[in-house]
């Protein structure tokens, strides 16, 4: 049943949401309320150089990210039978520069890379492809995703399940859901079968998620994801199954669990919970200022501050390595509308406590209202109200 609150806009109810709108109450602000200002007041605060795109500069991290890489694996070849010490340092490291290649790659769909088109598709491709992930079929996902952040229909990235669509799953869809780490190794299976309550697949040129003419787009990651699988049963049969498990497979794993938790983190797990919208009373503006941004010490730079994620939801043309500086001029025009993240120490081990509890309580959303929060289910936790 959806209820009026005290500005006329229509809420969920539930004894969850009255809790939460007490705690808005006394601190005296609504992080559902319609936000003063305006993008255009946003975007006219950032300094105009962070809007410029430097291909050299761009392309430099990539360069970097690939010694990098190169220097892990030949390191590793060396030592490859001194000890088995050495191969769990390893797969952290590498795992965690194919999460490094996988945003610049990201910033190639988006177009934030290069005013380049071409430079940004051939780079893209490359790039996602070496860690088996379609470009262009999930540049287009993403992009959705960016247009209708914060709508619990139309977003595509960790979208919220409604709660009829949450009591037709099965015990084991929601077991592997919302059970540390299974959630945490999700993004192939995404890529497949994208989530649940909505059907396609990142590799199917007819799949929905696409419009005909883009199409042919989805062909050619599609093709090119499949020379990088080709290419990877090449090396099997060359330097053996289990060496390129170990070069390669475990790594990839570590990738996804990183993609995984940092896309949820994004919208999810903040110490409050945000509203998700539907109807009039979402906009582009409010969606976007669900986001939140993290802190993760020594790995900002390496995974190229991904972490500082307002604004780049916001704007996503600017490029990564603006992205702190257009924060820090946005903050006074968005108020307590940012989230201050929480400091890191060098390893962002604070955010497992947020990851965890969030997948452990944020289950699905109420199916009526235009303004809405996470919900739990009793059952799945194992408690009940008194």
């Amino acid at each position: 049943m959806a209820i009026p609150s005290t500005n006329g806009r229509k809420i969920q109810s539930g004894e969850d949401d009255v809790v939460k709108r007490d705690e808005e109450d006394e601190m005296g602000f609504d992080p559902s309320a319609p936000p003063p200002f305006r993008v255009a007041e946003i975007r006219a605060v950032i300094p105009k150089h962070c809007w410029v795109k430097n291909s050299w500069r761009s392309m430099a991290y990539v360069l970097r990210d690939i010694i990098v890489i190169s220097l892990l694996v030949v390191i590793a070849i060396y030592l490859k039978n001194l000890t088995w010490v050495f191969w769990p340092l390893y797969w952290v490291a590498q795992g965690t520069m194919f999460w490094a290649l996988f945003v610049l790659g990201h910033d190639c769909g988006h177009g934030s890379f290069s005013n380049s088109s071409t430079l940004n598709n051939i780079v893209g491709h490359f790039l996602h492809s070496s860690i088996l992930v379609p470009y262009h079929g999930w540049r287009i996902s993403h992009r959705t995703h960016h247009q209708n952040h914060g709508h619990v229909e139309n977003d595509e990235s960790w979208v919220p399940i409604s709660e009829k669509t949450y009591k037709t799953l099965d015990a084991k869809t929601k077991f592997f859901r919302f059970k540390i780490p299974f959630p945490m190794f999700a993004y192939p299976l995404y890529l497949m079968k994208r989530s649940p309550g909505k059907s396609g697949s990142h590799f199917n040129p007819y799949s929905d998620l696409f419009s005909p003419n883009e199409r042919h787009y989805i062909v050619t990651s599609t093709v090119c994801w499949g020379v990088m699988v080709v290419l990877l049963f090449y090396l099997a049969n060359v330097i053996g199954p289990l060496l390129l498990f170990n070069l390669y497979g475990i790594p990839y794993l570590i990738f996804v669990a990183w993609l995984d938790m940092v896309t949820y983190l994004h919208h999810h797990g903040y110490e409050q919970k945000l509203p998700w919208y539907r109807g009039k009373e979402w906009s582009y503006l409010r969606g976007g200022l669900t986001t939140v941004d993290r802190d993760y010490g020594l790995l900002n730079n390496i995974h190229h501050d991904i972490g500082t994620h307002v604004i780049h939801h916001l704007f996503p043309q600017i490029p990564h390595y603006h992205l702190i500086e257009a924060t820090q001029a946005a903050k006074p025009v968005l108020g307590k509308y940012y989230r201050e993240p929480k400091k890191s120490g060098l390893i962002p081990i604070h955010l497992i406590n947020n990851l965890t509890r969030s997948i452990r309580q944020d289950h699905f959303v109420s199916d009526v209202g235009d303004i809405v929060y996470y919900q739990t289910d009793d059952d799945m936790i194992g408690t009940k109200r008194q």
